[in-house]
């Protein structure tokens, strides 16, 4: 990690190169540490967003947390080895070898996961008596996203019924998420959908706790729906996670938070009307559609982006050379697809962070 580059402006880094707006990411750290910090609902700061301790810290420090979620063992093994404790996989962990590693770190963490089936918990309960160490889990449950996790009701409680006794084990309570609602635009909708999918894991504690099972914990949520679940009773955390930099797709979104990230490029060849930057695909997330020009909105890149390459079109009378700053549809890939990021403020890097768990996939 080059830190010569610390002081120095950012059109001087090489290209392409992931930025951070320091104040802007600290005023949306405020912005959502100051909505929770009067409960009943906690944050839990969702590490995938950029894989960055640096800044995983950061959101820590800005108050409301309950500790940190991340969506891979991986990434949670990362975040022990910096200090960090209270992590929740929010995803299921199978498979001898991934189960073994998960009782080395749960003898040195506290560690939760998500599970949704009696198979899973009865391996990783094995594993953990075997290697005295204990894990928490929470019951994933389906409230519409039809991804991972069991049908509300009843099926979560033949689940949490079979579960809690388990040797290795703490049953902490249930993980829900609206992802189906996340994405839609209109916020009165999205509300409507979010509340409706969210009374069905509020709904299914309740039946675990007239049933004499307690029912520590609801875990879900997201940055799009944070102030709308994030206030129902019963809900106890919250797993925001884009908040922190941002990306063009989640400020239609929540337009409250501030973009903060980006990635500089620079401009490789012109002709009329057109411009093409040294960054693409490896470089920059676009699942949500083509990164934007900052400050530039009447420049548009085409929907189609090469490996390496960008094109612009209706692009100024840009120089070959000339640097320009684009925003990612996706900042969570985008993140991923980088090694640093270079933090800056009123033009000038002031530090340079790692991005210490890009490529954990497993």
């Amino acid at each position: 990690m080059d830190r010569s580059v610390v002081d120095r402006p950012i059109h001087c880094l090489p290209t392409p190169a992931l930025l951070l707006d320091r104040d802007a990411c600290d005023r949306n750290l405020k912005r959502m540490a100051d909505h929770f910090s009067a409960g009943p609902a906690r944050l839990r700061p969702h590490f995938k967003n950029h894989k960055c301790t640096r800044l995983a810290h950061r959101q820590l420090l800005a108050g409301s947390a309950v500790g940190i979620t991340c969506a891979k063992l991986a990434e949670a093994e990362v975040l022990a080895g910096y200090g960090m404790d209270d992590i929740l996989i929010a995803n299921q962990v199978v498979g001898p070898s991934k189960l073994d590693r998960l009782a080395r770190l749960a003898r040195r963490a506290n560690v939760s996961l998500a599970v949704d089936s009696y198979e899973s918990v009865d391996a990783i309960s094995r594993t953990m008596a075997a290697a005295d160490a204990i894990v928490g889990v929470l019951i994933e449950v389906d409230i519409g996203m039809g991804r991972c996790g069991v049908e509300p009701g009843e099926p979560v409680w033949e689940l949490a019924r079979r579960i809690v006794d388990l040797p290795g084990i703490r049953f902490r309570g249930l993980q829900a998420y609206e992802g189906h609602a996340v994405y839609v635009e209109d916020r009165q909708r999205r509300a409507h959908l979010a509340r409706h999918a969210m009374r069905q894991a509020i709904e299914s504690a309740e039946l675990l706790r007239q049933k004499g099972i307690p029912v520590p914990c609801i875990s879900g949520g997201s940055t799009a729906t944070a102030t709308i679940t994030g206030t129902m009773d019963g809900v106890s955390e919250i797993q925001a996670g884009t908040y922190a930099t941002m990306d063009w797709k989640y400020e239609q979104l929540a337009p409250e938070f501030e973009i903060a990230l980006s990635v500089l490029a620079a401009v490789i060849s012109t002709r009329a009307g057109r411009a093409v930057v040294d960054v693409g695909v490896k470089g920059i997330g676009s699942e949500f559609g083509p990164p934007r020009v900052k400050h530039t909105p009447q420049a548009r890149i085409v929907s189609f982006l090469a490996e390496e390459h960008g094109v612009i079109q209706d692009a100024p009378a840009w120089r070959v050379g000339a640097t320009v700053e684009l925003i990612p549809s996706h900042a969570c890939t985008t993140c991923n697809l980088h090694r640093q990021m270079f933090v800056h403020a009123e033009g000038r890097v002031v530090d340079v962070w790692p991005i210490d768990a890009s490529g954990c996939l497993t």
